[in-house]
Protein backbone atom coordinates (compact mmCIF):
# COMPACT_ATOMS: atom_id res chain seq x y z
CA UNK A 1 0.00 0.00 0.00
CA UNK A 2 2.16 3.11 1.09
CA UNK A 3 5.62 2.39 0.16
CA UNK A 4 7.67 4.43 2.57
CA UNK A 5 10.94 4.41 -0.10
CA UNK A 6 9.17 7.05 -1.73
CA UNK A 7 7.08 8.89 0.96
CA UNK A 8 9.98 9.40 2.69
CA UNK A 9 9.35 7.27 5.58
CA UNK A 10 10.96 7.61 9.32
CA UNK A 11 13.79 9.72 9.08
CA UNK A 12 16.03 10.39 12.33
CA UNK A 13 16.38 14.13 13.79
CA UNK A 14 20.13 15.28 12.88
CA UNK A 15 22.10 16.03 16.01
CA UNK A 16 24.05 19.31 16.26
CA UNK A 17 27.86 18.48 16.08
CA UNK A 18 29.21 21.28 18.07
CA UNK A 19 26.38 20.19 21.51
CA UNK A 20 27.73 16.43 20.81
CA UNK A 21 31.44 17.50 21.55
CA UNK A 22 30.33 20.10 23.94
CA UNK A 23 32.32 22.80 22.75
CA UNK A 24 31.88 25.73 24.13
CA UNK A 25 33.06 28.28 20.98
CA UNK A 26 33.11 27.61 17.07
CA UNK A 27 36.72 28.54 16.08
CA UNK A 28 37.37 30.78 12.72
CA UNK A 29 40.81 29.34 12.92
CA UNK A 30 39.26 25.68 12.52
CA UNK A 31 39.45 25.69 8.80
CA UNK A 32 38.95 21.91 8.23
CA UNK A 33 35.82 21.90 10.61
CA UNK A 34 34.45 24.97 8.50
CA UNK A 35 34.91 23.52 5.02
CA UNK A 36 31.78 20.60 6.28
CA UNK A 37 29.09 23.96 6.41
CA UNK A 38 30.23 25.71 2.75
CA UNK A 39 29.52 23.94 -0.41
CA UNK A 40 32.30 23.72 -3.11
CA UNK A 41 31.20 27.00 -4.35
CA UNK A 42 31.58 28.67 -0.79
CA UNK A 43 28.06 29.45 0.07
CA UNK A 44 27.18 28.63 3.79
CA UNK A 45 25.57 25.80 4.13
CA UNK A 46 22.10 25.81 6.44
CA UNK A 47 20.83 24.25 9.47
CA UNK A 48 18.47 21.75 7.84
CA UNK A 49 21.34 20.36 6.09
CA UNK A 50 24.09 20.29 8.25
CA UNK A 51 21.76 19.56 11.72
CA UNK A 52 23.34 22.36 13.27
CA UNK A 53 21.67 23.94 16.82
CA UNK A 54 20.10 27.54 16.08
CA UNK A 55 23.01 29.15 18.64
CA UNK A 56 25.47 27.01 16.82
CA UNK A 57 24.74 27.93 13.24
CA UNK A 58 25.06 31.68 13.95
CA UNK A 59 28.45 30.55 15.71
CA UNK A 60 29.14 29.35 12.39
CA UNK A 61 27.77 31.97 10.48
CA UNK A 62 30.00 33.93 11.83
CA UNK A 63 33.21 32.23 12.07
CA UNK A 64 32.59 31.33 8.19
CA UNK A 65 32.64 34.82 7.59
CA UNK A 66 35.58 36.02 10.30
CA UNK A 67 37.82 33.29 8.10
CA UNK A 68 37.18 34.93 4.69
CA UNK A 69 37.95 38.25 5.72
CA UNK A 70 41.43 36.73 7.29
CA UNK A 71 41.78 34.96 3.95
CA UNK A 72 41.39 31.50 5.63
CA UNK A 73 38.21 30.76 2.98
CA UNK A 74 37.30 31.77 -0.15
CA UNK A 75 34.60 33.93 -0.99
CA UNK A 76 33.20 32.00 -3.65
CA UNK A 77 35.09 29.64 -6.05
CA UNK A 78 35.51 30.74 -9.57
Amino acid sequence: MFDNKRRGGMRRKKVCQFCADKAETVDYKDVEKLRKYITERGKILPKRITGTCAIHQRDVTTAVKRARVVALLPYSAD
